[in-house]
């Protein structure tokens, strides 16, 4: 009989670095998958992060995730987004050769002592009467037993792939869907939903005639997502190209093919990352769209055209492909499609990752209702540590929203579940100016290093580069006004000449931040002590929201519709301000 202290399911990016984490910290876990050849593979974009969601990468790196590292060894180009903007709204973005990172998610994860991995696909779990977890059961009838399950099962549960008027049952092109698995969850109380997503048609790169379009320049940069500096060489270029008026002019016509539009899909797609038919039917007076021309591999002989995923049948995704500058006479080697597929409400887990009503069970990624490689991943960072630590009777790890994207993310999850596939943002961050990419490390590698999660070297290097960072600070702010120094750091390389101590480009820029937002940052700290202060406050059931000086007509709305209990719920609200939580916690200490 084969026992494990932690059982993962699925090898997409959840799965891995929940493997990764709990084998990491000594617990013997075991990953289960339908190919081993797919292990982190990119059905969708071939690249990672971005605004918000490379703050969350450089949060999984500050932990100890092994998503950075695979980024290091496989990136094709590196760009730095936002950069007009500052420091705590840039994004960094790797466009990903994505058969390297399968190959290396692979290596990786079979490095290490404590992990197996097992090809199969689980359709059942077992659970005893007292409602926890013993393991699971895969379709030819074998029976694998645990402490602990996490299900990182991405588009699979019950998937339905969608091209024009044909579906089939599918997880991903070409990959058998899991049927039987949602049906389990249910029989134990689960709630489960339906979302949709989608892809754009690959084009042959020799068909594509990059000369037309627009070349996207590389960053100057010496840092990736790990904390060690990097020889950051760009070797192949992205382009950006249109649609025009005779694309739209085609789809407008042809939107009672798309399954989106025919009915045959009922479920809801992620709003910020809509269908080419969904923009041109929502924007009607826009006359062009952005299409980022990107390139899937060192060697791919196929390029991913960003920007027109599409459930439309093969001959009319051919013709408005062709309508497009560069692409007049573009092949395509692979038609887009749209998958609906189940997923479990996360308003029915616990901060730790863990269902609220299964001891034990653990889910992470796609399955809460998230979309994204670096959503899954830092959901799958967080249960593998979860999974690790309820086996072995530690206490939960849990990250605050002040202190962490990964934080606000399941916070969100958790308190407001999902109507819709959930992607990060920053502007979902209360405190953003506090969690920028340049602290990353700052905030969260103690608490990596105290779960042992990084190792004894890494964690010197960092508590060096503290200590400078700090005496820098000090000696500045000693000797400087505000004002001074503003003027002073627009030309970074004066900071190591005035504070005669060597820094890393990563110290010079948080010495810049802070310096720059230091009246900002003073006011966010003092609103998390408020917060905290008063987030249990409860809130009266009658409470009257309605023509409340002060409040907006929407936020009036929103509060009135959703009936927070508490000052921490209220909080929790999109669009919801300081000066209206302010306001509630007066009014409510008054009643």
């Amino acid at each position: 009989m084969e026992k494990f202290d932690v059982i993962v399911v699925g090898g997409g990016h959840a799965g891995i670095e929940a493997a990764q984490a709990a084998s990491k910290m000594g617990s013997k876990t075991v990953l289960i998958t339908l190919d081993k050849k797919k292990i982190g593979l990119m059905p969708c974009n071939p690249a990672i992060g971005g605004v918000g969601k490379g703050h969350i990468v450089y949060e999984i790196s500050a932990l100890g995730g092994i998503m950075p590292k695979i980024c290091s060894k496989t990136y094709l180009q590196a760009r730095m987004l936002n950069t007009k903007k500052g420091p705590a709204v840039q994004g960094l973005r790797l466009q990903i050769d994505k058969h390297a990172y399968t190959k290396y998610s692979r290596r990786m994860l079979e490095d290490l002592e404590q992990l197996a991995i097992q090809e199969g696909m689980v359709e059942d779990l077992l659970i005893n009467k007292e409602k926890k977890v013993e393991g699971v059961e895969l379709k030819n009838g074998k029976k694998i037993f645990g402490k602990t399950v996490i299900l990182t099962t991405g588009t699979f549960l019950n998937g339905t792939i969608h091209i024009g008027n044909k579906n089939y049952s599918g997880g991903r092109s070409d990959e058998p869907a899991a049927t039987k698995l949602s049906c389990a969850l249910k029989k134990i109380g689960i709630k489960i939903g339906r979302l949709k997503t989608g892809t754009p048609p690959r084009l042959a790169k020799d068909s594509v005639d990059f000369s037309k379009m627009e070349k996207q320049e590389a960053a100057n940069i010496n840092y990736l997502f790990e904390f060690y500096p990097k020889n950051v060489i760009s070797t192949h270029h992205c382009y950006i190209t249109h649609t025009n008026e005779k694309t739209h002019e085609i789809i407008k016509k042809n939107l009672n093919l798309s399954a989106m539009y025919s009915g045959n899909i009922k479920s809801i797609g992620p709003r910020y990352c809509p269908s080419i038919e969904d923009k041109i039917a929502r924007f009607p007076q826009k006359t062009s769209h952005h299409i980022f021309v990107e390139p899937e591999g060192a060697d791919s002989e196929e390029i991913y055209p960003n920007g027109i995923s599409t459930s439309l049948p093969y001959d009319i995704q051919k013709e408005y492909v062709q309508s497009i500058v560069g692409f007049e006479k573009a092949t395509i080697t692979k038609p887009g499609y749209a998958i609906e597929y189940d997923f479990v409400y996360p308003d029915q887990l616990l901060h730790t990752m863990e269902s609220k009503t299964v001891d034990g069970l653990f889910l992470a990624g796609q399955i809460n209702g998230t979309t994204g490689y670096e959503e899954a991943a830092a959901q799958g960072l967080i249960a593998g540590i979860n999974a690790h630590a309820k086996q072995k009777n530690r206490s939960p790890f849990i990250l605050d929203r002040t202190e962490s994207y990964i934080g606000v993310m399941i916070d969100d999850l958790i308190s407001m579940g999902v109507d819709e596939p959930y992607r990060m943002f920053t502007s979902r961050a209360e405190r953003r100016l506090l969690l920028r990419q340049d602290n990353a490390f700052l905030r969260l590698t103690p608490k990596a290093y105290k779960l042992g999660l990084i190792d004894e070297t890494l964690y010197h290097d960092f508590i060096e580069e503290k200590n400078n960072l700090e005496k820098a600070l000090h000696f500045l702010k000693k000797n400087y006004r505000n004002n001074e120094l503003i003027k002073l750091l627009n030309d970074k390389e004066k900071i190591n000449q005035l504070t005669n101590m060597y820094l890393s480009d990563r110290n010079k820029q948080t010495i810049y931040a802070e310096i720059r937002y230091e009246h900002y940052l003073k006011r966010e700290l003092l609103e998390i002590k408020k917060r905290e202060k008063y987030k249990t406050l409860q809130i009266p059931t009658n409470f009257n929201y309605k023509n409340m000086p002060g409040l907006s007509i929407e936020l009036q709305e929103k509060l009135i519709k959703l009936k927070p209990q508490t000052i921490a719920q209220a909080s929790l609200i999109p669009g919801i301000t300081p000066a209206a939580i302010s306001l509630l916690i007066f009014k409510t200490r008054e009643l």
